[in-house]
């Protein structure tokens, strides 16, 4: 059991720019084992911020990319035939909890509806997983934490969290950052100086100012970084702005212009 929980460590500390009570507050969650659910824009440092805070707990941490096919069983295990034998394997779900590792679900929402029910008994006091495949019921360990994340704004009202499975977390809203914030974040994750991120954090904002205008989503701090990288590695900054900035975030030829003018007017 050990050497499954030693490879979902985090053995170095991830960089994470706190801009709020986020730490304290998850913290927090963690030592009175509460599920916690964080809601925020696509890119703006949800997945960075849970890594940060598993390597900060010393927990080890086991992240699940939501789809429309995840299932139960996806989540819980399965029986595979490994020879002339049956043998049950665990899921990622039933991993932790039986390891005591933070489990995150990334954009929980993509799941199927009869997938999110099945984490219910591991959000309240019973904190228990039922593997009905097997007839048995496996009690979390106290250092196991279920989290969550998904983007609101982006999701339709046919992939939405029902009130039932909303209200059996604590919730944490996230943003993109301040401006100074995300210039810092910039700066350092693209290995940048800090006028060129501060151009870049810029272009972000404007862009994001169009989000209503034909736009769904805005630029993310992580495209800024990936913009910064390219310019670290000597790509032009009209360059890595046109293929980290106006090129992914909208097939629209009027708005990738709009971008475009944004961009050519600040670099």
């Amino acid at each position: 059991m050990e050497l499954a929980v030693e490879k979902f460590k985090v053995e170095n500390e991830p960089y994470y720019l706190p801009v709020g009570k986020e730490v304290e507050l998850f913290e927090a969650a963690y030592g009175m084992k509460l599920p916690v659910m964080l809601k925020g824009p696509t890119g703006c440092g949800k997945t960075r911020f849970v890594e940060y805070m598993a390597y900060k707990l010393k927990r080890p941490l086991i992240t699940v990319a939501c789809h429309e096919d995840l299932s139960a069983t996806d989540l819980v295990g399965r029986f595979l035939l490994e020879g002339e034998e049956t043998v049950w394997h665990d899921g990622p779900l039933t991993k932790a909890v039986r390891t005591g590792a933070i489990c995150y679900l990334d954009e929980v929402v993509e799941a199927r509806k009869d997938t999110v029910v099945i984490i219910h008994p591991l959000t309240d006091h019973r904190r228990r997983l039922p593997i009905e495949k097997r007839g048995t019921i496996v009690d979390a360990l106290p250092e196991f934490m279920l989290v969550v994340s998904y983007n609101p704004g982006y999701q339709s009202i046919l992939k939405d969290l029902k009130q039932s499975t909303r209200q059996r977390f604590v919730a944490m809203e996230f943003d993109y950052p301040s401006a100074e914030a995300e210039t810092e974040i910039v700066a350092k994750e693209g290995g940048i100086d800090e006028a060129t991120a501060r151009d870049l954090v810029t272009i972000g904002q404007k862009v994001r100012n169009l989000r209503g205008h034909g736009l769904e989503e805005g630029v993310s701090t992580r495209l800024l970084i990936y913009a910064a990288q390219m310019i670290a590695k000597g790509i032009a900054p009209i360059d890595a702005a046109e293929v980290a900035l106006c090129s992914p975030i909208t097939d629209d030829r009027e708005l990738q212009r709009s971008i475009r003018e944004i961009v050519t007017t600040i670099i």
